[in-house]
């Protein structure tokens, strides 16, 4: 109450009407407390009242008010009908998204879809952002939860995008941009790739201790829990799973304890715990039963089930699993049938039963194949290409936009110094103006090599040839191939998205871009490039610093000038040593046909393209040198044998560090 009135303060210092409208509100909250003889809805009626009159137009101002009804679907039902009355849109859509999470907590997720989809609705009615951003967000959970995951992605990405269009967001929207990451982490987590999950979930997790969101990093806990048991890092998921039970205990979360209490037991019938997880389950089962959340008590009947199994408790095993089957079956929930058959294939096998073990086996695989079906898998990665691509296109405006300032800048400085000049002497007048000028071409150059740097890093073509590779292990049905190389694609799109907006990197971090780098364009040489790195081991890689992403283009000048004509065997090696001069060397060794042939074959070339990729990378080095006492070198070297017959080229970096 007190944080209430603190709030109807300021409030009352804007307006008037304002000040009318929550002068009415907290008259109906002092009459809520203090008339408790009378009935609820009576006193829920007037809550109402005087809430629409008022009309708040933000999530947090109505949820002050009807937080502890907004779970009751009576309330809710009849708040949504005087709003509709009352032609109050934001009302409407506050209660349409109310009721919509209720169907969906107990696995009605058509009904939940449709009222989700009326809160839409009224909000683009109403045009409020924030509950046009809540709804989104609401259909995205409730398809994902359906298991509808690319149909999720496409609701959550809109979300983020209107979100992010807003500038300096309040709270609400704040909490929307989590929702949105969260739930983009977790369909990462569907699609196996667990890493990227735990990038997401880690950065709502950032933005949830900003706003002091006890329930979302309990959420966000419960995920990185789920995406490093899946890596079979059991210990470091059940700590994440352990502080998640901690907070929602705190909130007194019915479903979260259920969702935690359940992976504990999970994590401990991989342990080999059996009875701690028997004793876990057995209560928590009661407790989803009295929830009334199909997914989450299939969920759960599966792992009693299994556990029971490993006990060797065989017809109750049985009892458990045939029910969560015939639960999941009537919800529709795939995972949790695929799950079902393939515990009663294993408890058909132990009772002998192989017949029966094949048939159960055989249903699990035809629902896996639903779940993992190659149209869903093609169509997520295309849209999270797509988002990557975008963002990666905005840093590039941005640059764009930042050039422009810079040169409206030195069209001003120049009107301005030369107004200036006029009082100052003609000496100190000239050099100012020569030094700013200076000043700013110098800023003007950086900016412009930034933008030609980002440029050639993504280059489309090995972007199509990279995700055509890819392709075709999809094609061919090599799908643990195809998941490798997407996940180290995607880890080298987002390194080179992050380094790029750095003016220095660690050396151990270029290193690692480059190593994923050799890897996606060893694909397109059917594997037959030999990449090794070698480090001297008096050298700290994480305490050098050089410029972001300097060394790809040496390694592409290598792969396709060097290496892409030899026949046999194909190397190329990257040494890193240190001087007693000051300088690291970075040297990069291939055993292609050397510069001569090589420019030879370019020149037969029809279609002959300039590489920019060394030029700008000397120019960038040649700025980066000077915080150093030593500047930078560059040497090539073209290797023979002893017949003076070329043998391959070798390129040495000195690069001077502190």
């Amino acid at each position: 109450m007190h944080n209430f009135s603190k709030r109807s303060t300021l409030l009352f210092s804007r307006t008037p009407m304002i000040c009318l409208r929550w002068f009415v509100l907290i008259l109906a909250l002092g009459f809520t407390q203090i008339t408790s003889s009378q009935t609820v809805s009576k006193t829920f009626k007037i809550t109402i009242d005087s809430l629409i009159k008022a009309a708040p137009e933000t999530y947090g101002e109505i949820n002050s008010i009807l937080k502890p009804k907004r779970r009751d679907t009576i309330f809710m039902r009849y708040f949504t009908n005087i709003a509709a009355k009352e032609d109050y849109l934001e009302g409407q859509a506050y209660s349409y998204n109310q009721l919509g999470i209720k169907h969906r907590n107990i696995s009605q997720f058509n009904n939940a879809i449709k009222l989700h989809k009326k809160a839409l609705g009224v909000a683009n009615e109403a045009n409020s952002i924030e509950f046009r951003i809540l709804s989104l967000n609401m259909l995205g959970v409730t398809f994902r939860k359906s298991d509808a995951i690319k149909t999720a992605l496409d609701y959550h990405q809109e979300a983020l995008k209107l979100a992010e269009s807003v500038e300096d967001p309040p709270y609400g929207i704040k909490r929307s941009i989590n929702v949105s990451l969260n739930s983009i982490g977790n369909i990462y987590q569907l699609l196996r790739q667990h890493d990227l999950a735990i990038v997401q979930f880690k950065k709502s997790m950032r933005f949830e201790k900003e706003l002091g969101n006890d329930l979302g990093l309990a959420i966000n806990h419960q995920n990185i829990g789920e995406s490093l048991e899946e890596q079979g890092k059991l210990q470091g998921a059940l700590q994440n799973y352990k502080i998640s039970l901690v907070y929602n205990e705190e909130l007194n979360s019915g479903i979260g304890k259920i969702i935690c209490k359940n992976s504990i037991a999970q994590i401990y019938i991989k342990q080999n715990k059996l009875r701690e997880a028997e004793a876990i389950l057995r209560p928590v089962l009661v407790a989803s039963e009295v929830l009334g959340n199909k997914r989450i008590r299939s969920t759960v009947q599966i792992n009693l089930g299994w556990v029971l199994m490993k006990l060797k408790n065989y017809s109750e095993a049985k009892e458990n699993l045939i029910a969560a089957l015939e639960l999941a079956k009537k919800y529709n929930l795939s995972v949790s049938t695929s799950k079902a058959y393939l515990f009663l294939s294993e408890l058909s096998q132990v009772n002998g039963d192989y017949e029966s073990a094949l048939s159960h086996y055989k249903k699990a695989e035809t629902f896996n194949k639903e779940i993992n079906n190659e149209r869903n898998l093609k169509y997520v990665n295309d849209v999270i290409l797509r988002y990557e691509t975008e963002k990666k296109n905005s840093e590039i405006k941005a640059l764009a936009k930042q050039n422009e300032i810079a040169n409206l800048k030195l069209k001003k400085n120049k009107i301005t110094l030369l107004i200036s000049g006029i009082a100052l002497v003609l000496l100190g007048s000239i050099f100012f103006i020569l030094y700013r000028q200076y000043q700013l071409k110098n800023e003007k150059k950086m900016l412009t090599l930034e933008q030609t740097m980002l440029r050639s890093q993504m280059n489309p073509h090995f972007l199509f040839n990279s995700l055509n590779s890819i392709k075709l292990y999809i094609i061919n049905n090599e799908q643990k191939n195809a998941v490798h190389y997407l996940n180290k694609f995607a880890k080298l799109i987002r390194k080179i998205l992050e380094a790029s907006s750095l003016k220095e990197i660690s050396l151990a971090e270029e290193l690692e871009t480059v190593d994923l780098y050799m890897n996606i364009e060893n694909i397109r040489f059917s594997n037959e490039i030999n990449f090794t790195v070698t480090i001297d081991e008096s050298l700290d890689v994480h305490s050098v610093k050089i410029p972001s992403l300097i060394l790809q283009p040496f390694l592409e000048n290598a792969l396709w000038h060097g290496l892409s004509s030899v026949v046999g065997e194909k190397n190329i090696d990257l040494e890193v040593t240190k001087n007693s001069k000051g300088y690291v060397l970075i040297s990069v060794i291939d055993n292609g046909i050397g510069r001569v042939a090589a420019e030879k074959i370019k020149k037969k070339k029809v279609l002959k393209r300039k590489s920019i990729g060394i030029d700008i990378t000397k120019e960038r080095l040649t700025n980066f040198s000077k915080d150093y006492q030593n500047i930078f070198d560059l040497e090539i070297i073209d290797l023979y044998d002893v017949n003076r017959l070329p043998i391959g080229t070798k390129v040495i970096l000195h690069i001077p560090i502190i």
